[in-house]
């Protein structure tokens, strides 16, 4: 279905909202292709902490995947009006299968316990905010601005502890990777019901794609901040 941006601003700018079945079309396709792409994640990783082999690939080449992974989002994100909704759907099934990899080589480091209360635990926060996103009469438009500066905080207080290896900063970067990227369902999930992304990306299937991406990084983010906050190593 293709929508026809507004030279006005978003429809959550311009105080409007979607009819409560298009809303809800919105949110079933984002939220299916992110379900799928954590199942397919989740089996990756599964697959992944039982081999030795794998871990050792996954450890020697972690660098690499990791790059070639923000590479992907990049892609997506900024190419999919060329790219087209079938292609980027493609490319974000690849990026969540090569993120099984990294998820498989933290997880085997941490007992199987910590790992299913840190994936419950933040699927009961992922699913608080996105209720709340969802629902709301508030708009959140208005914090989008400071959520990317809280990200872009993050990946730089994450970088300079690689070679600091401060244990508090450690923990104090987890803790606001968990409230960040909560707040950030919520938002992420407002924009998609009120119709934000179909009117930026002009077509629903473009929508789908790009906040299936987002609400997947969202969860992603919270469960591994989680395991590392409350996680016990092996």
């Amino acid at each position: 279905m293709s929508f026809q941006p507004s030279q006005f601003g978003s429809p959550s700018q311009m105080g409007v909202r979607p009819a409560a079945a298009l809303s809800a079309s919105f949110l079933t396709q984002a939220f299916t292709w992110m379900f799928a792409g954590l199942l397919l994640t989740a089996a990756v990783s599964a697959f992944v902490s039982g081999s030795e082999q794998l871990l050792r690939f996954a450890a020697d080449f972690f660098l690499f995947a990791v790059i070639g992974q923000l590479a992907l989002v990049v892609v997506i994100s900024a190419g999919i009006n060329k790219i087209g909704a079938t292609v980027a759907l493609g490319l974000f099934f690849v990026y969540a299968a090569t993120l099984g990899l990294t998820v498989g080589l933290i997880t085997a480091q941490y007992t199987l316990p910590s790992v299913a209360t840190a994936f419950l635990s933040a699927g009961a926060m992922f699913g608080g905010a996105a209720l709340y996103g969802a629902t709301t009469k508030r708009s959140l438009v208005g914090i989008g601005g400071f959520l990317t500066m809280g990200v872009i905080g993050l990946i730089v207080a994450s970088v300079v502890n690689i070679f600091l290896v401060s244990g508090p900063l450690g923990w104090i970067i987890s803790f606001a990777g968990v409230a960040i990227f909560t707040v950030l369902t919520a938002y992420d999930v407002q924009r998609i019901s009120s119709g934000d992304l179909a009117a930026q990306y002009g077509s629903m299937e473009k929508a789908a794609v790009i906040g299936a991406l987002r609400l997947y990084l969202d969860f992603i983010n919270i469960f591994l901040f989680l395991l590392r906050l409350f996680g016990n190593r092996r």
